[in-house]
């Protein structure tokens, strides 16, 4: 009691005081929230957050200064426990995306180490197989060997190209390679007729000659939404691929009937390892829809999917012509 402000204020204290409250009583003729410490005795400190307003006469003259202080230890606390919890977050995060990259790089690697053993495998059947003409038990297991390696490679892609997704690389693309894009759609869609015979795939392609595009990667794009089709859609009713350019936009579609796709699952659809209700023998990695997901970014576009009573659409909309980054 009846000592001055300055007297009782610690030595960071005088400094907030003359750095922070009083230029602001000096500008506004008040302040708030100022936090500073005040000295008890040689060693204590007491934390306190001052509010103050300064009255002023007629002509200016300083006529008195209120200042009021509350007693800050209990907030002071909880400020500072706010942020170590900050530091603490920040520093999970670090670790856990240090171990995400970690093991998408393990994959990476691990996906194309693959290859080897594999062609290897593949090479190996090719020679059994000039040694079992004549042999039908034989040329059957080959052939069945050489579905399992197919599937195995297609494994491998998917995971590559995941892991360049999750890299933060994304689906590479190649726009030197001319294939009519027309000429690969159609090629796709034999290859899903060969496989799924019993499935009829109604093609309405649009002169696609102006549309620039790695095209080999629209083919997987289109690939991986033809199999989406024929494992989830009904299969008595014709599939529908259809492909145009309006304007500068190059629109495509794949459309099948059935049942509708629940509006809770459409919102993880493109999300990877995320699968339907299927046989264990048609399981996959879950990876299909998410690569057609990137490989849609990658030229620039976007996947969008409308799902009711009468259809399931999954629909792709990019720019007819984009000039490669790379």
């Amino acid at each position: 009691m009846g000592k001055q402000v300055h007297k009782i204020l610690s030595f960071g204290g005088k400094i907030a005081f003359e750095t922070h409250l009083a230029p602001m009583l000096r500008l506004q003729g008040e302040a708030h929230e100022i936090a500073f410490d005040l000295q008890v005795g040689d060693a204590d400190k007491i934390p306190v957050i001052g509010n103050a307003k300064e009255k002023r006469g007629l002509n200016g003259e300083h006529l008195f200064t209120r200042l009021t202080l509350f007693k800050a230890t209990e907030r002071l606390k909880f400020e500072r426990s706010l942020v170590e919890a900050r530091a603490r977050a920040e520093e999970r995060f670090k670790n856990e995306h240090a171990q995400l990259e970690l093991r998408d790089q393990f994959i990476a690697v691990l996906g194309h180490d693959l290859r080897n053993p594999l062609a290897a495998i593949a090479a190996g059947t090719w020679i059994l197989e000039r040694h079992a003409e004549g042999d039908e038990r034989t040329s059957t297991v080959i052939r069945e060997m050489r579905g399992s390696l197919a599937r195995a490679n297609g494994l491998i892609d998917d995971v590559l190209d995941f892991a360049r997704g999750r890299l933060g690389t994304g689906i590479p693309l190649d726009y030197s390679n001319k294939d009519s894009l027309a000429d690969v759609l159609r090629h796709v869609v034999q290859e899903i007729t060969a496989v799924a015979v019993d499935v009829e795939i109604d093609c309405a392609l649009a002169d696609l000659e102006a549309v620039d595009c790695d095209t080999h990667r629209i083919g997987q794009l289109v690939s991986n939404l033809l199999s989406n089709a024929v494992r989830y859609g009904d299969l008595s009713k014709p599939i529908l691929l259809e492909a145009g350019v309006e304007g500068d936009e190059f629109h495509l579609a794949v459309v099948n009937q059935g049942e509708p796709i629940p509006e809770a699952a459409r919102e993880k659809l493109f999300m990877p390892f995320q699968r339907g209700e299927v046989s264990n023998r048609e399981k996959g990695l879950g990876l299909g829809l998410f690569i057609v997901r990137e490989i849609a970014q990658a030229h620039g576009g976007e996947m969008q999917v409308l799902s009711d009573r009468s259809e399931t659409r999954f629909q792709l909309s990019m720019p007819r012509t984009l000039t490669p980054s790379t």
